[in-house]
């Protein structure tokens, strides 16, 4: 994962450390809250954290934006919604790259191209791309490997060819007398011999005419039309008939003249825009880092799947208790009720009432940190009449759920209450442990809150904006 400038190969991994290197020029009375120093190893490492919201498959979108949370700047959480706005905030800046995280997983990448503002509020719109896959060379390529190795690794002995060898090869006695004298007969009588060419021999092998260089072999062909090879040259490209070279009749210099290609002008291209809050938007954790860091999952695994149906149908019972969808007790029966009379057997209980929209999720925020679990729900009805309610909890030391917050709120006052939304887990700090990264949603504004989940408490760790216009009681 990188919070960087994308180099030519496409890696993605020089990070906004490029960026981090010109906060030493940035001014004191900037927004940069740190300390300047030229020296490189005190510069901070830079991780931003966003959330990436879409429509329709993650693979290919029908629209996206990226919403960006925080940005971890030496040690201190900054608002990635301001930090460092010129004018878009350092978050959003064109060709930083994401990470798309599920459960701490990577799902892929998010490549920021242009950013805009909605209601007031900077987001960012680029192109999602698979992570890439690491090169594995194909059977065939490694027995290729294989084979050019045995036979580099084999020692070849080559005898020295001399110009008479052919013909000192297979006489015999010849051959013998070849070496000697050097006047060895080939074998073949009609086989050609290179000779040196005299001082009285023309390029034809004629003697007399212009003396030739001496040492050289006849290279000039005696039969004029006998083929010669030539380089090979290069084409002539087909002409273009969609380009104007030139106008018969045409006096004028300074005539526009229509030309094919592309325009030199900066274009900026725009990526599919989401807007508003469609039903089936979609979200997952965005990160992107000066480091790159191992992935590390969150999620939790059960040494026993009684324990985890336990869990769920106890905070379910928490949930339809807060929401007022368990049946009341009924009311006792009247001490007249005749005696001798044989006693009804009890009636069954009703079915509970179903959860609309519930969201079951368990996270393991640290290693050997014991589970921690997150259940989210709201009734059925009008929307202004629904409540919603959101719960954080752990198990205790007696397998029970020990609620650690709780927020209940209903469709007339989520601006005064809003309602929490689980996005995902992410490690915030950089530190390997998680923190839970939740939406408030009112009905005409939103904030993100990261909490930590820590020695039995849930406590806001981080809020955007500022400050949070609703506030959620936690038990």
């Amino acid at each position: 994962m990188s919070l960087c400038t994308m180099n030519e190969s496409g890696k993605g991994r020089a990070i906004l450390s490029a960026v981090a290197s010109l906060l030493v020029v940035i001014p004191a009375a900037g927004q940069y809250p740190g300390q300047v120093s030229k020296d490189k190893k005190d510069i901070p490492e830079l991780r931003s954290i966003a959330v990436l919201e879409w429509e329709g498959d993650l693979g290919k979108p029908k629209a996206s934006r990226l919403v960006p949370v925080a940005v971890l700047d030496g040690g201190e959480l900054q608002d990635g919604g301001i930090y460092l706005a010129r004018p878009e905030p350092l978050a959003v800046v064109p060709q930083v790259e994401y990470q798309l995280e599920e459960d701490g997983k990577p799902t892929g990448l998010f490549d920021i191209k242009n950013a805009g503002q909605q209601q007031g509020s900077w987001v960012g719109f680029g192109s999602w791309k698979p992570m890439p896959v690491p090169h594995r060379p194909s059977a065939k390529e490694l027995a290729r490997v294989d084979l050019d190795d045995t036979q580099g690794d084999e020692p070849v002995l080559h005898r020295k060819h001399h110009a008479d060898d052919g013909a000192a090869k297979g006489t015999g006695d010849g051959s013998k007398s070849g070496d000697e004298g050097g006047q060895g007969a080939p074998s073949d009588p009609d086989r050609p011999t290179l000779h040196k060419k005299t001082s009285g021999e023309d390029q034809s092998g004629n003697t007399g005419g212009t003396s030739g260089q001496g040492d050289t072999a006849s290279t000039a062909p005696s039969d004029p039309d006998r083929p010669v090879l030539k380089k090979p040259q290069k084409s002539t490209p087909a002409a273009d008939e969609g380009r104007v070279e030139s106008v018969p009749d045409d006096t004028d210099p300074d005539r526009p003249r229509l030309k094919r290609g592309k325009a030199t002008a900066d274009a900026i291209e725009v990526a599919p825009t989401l807007m508003g809050f469609p039903q089936d938007l979609q979200q997952a954790v965005a990160v992107s880092d000066a480091k790159s860091r191992p992935a590390h999952p969150w999620d939790y695994a059960w040494a026993n799947a009684d324990d985890e149906a336990k869990m769920k149908a106890s905070l379910e019972a928490v949930a339809r208790d807060a929401l007022g969808l368990n049946p009341r007790p009924a009311a006792a029966k009247s001490k007249r009720a005749s005696t001798t009379k044989k006693t009804a057997q009890p009636a069954a209980p009703p079915a509970p009432v179903p959860l609309e929209d519930e969201r079951y999720r368990v996270f393991e925020l640290a290693y050997g940190s014991g589970a921690t679990l997150v259940l989210s729900a709201h009734t059925d009805g009008p929307a202004a009449q629904q409540k919603f309610i959101t719960i954080v909890a752990q198990p205790d030391l007696y397998g029970n759920a020990l609620v650690l917050l709780k927020n209940v709120t209903d469709g007339a006052h989520l601006d005064e209450k809003p309602r929490m939304r689980l996005v995902d887990a992410v490690d915030a700090l950089a530190d390997n442990r998680g923190e839970l990264l939740f939406e408030l949603r009112g009905t005409t504004q939103r904030q993100f809150a990261l909490y930590r989940v820590l020695r039995g408490a849930a406590e806001q760790l981080f809020v955007t904006g500022g400050g949070q216009f609703g506030s959620a009681s936690s038990e």
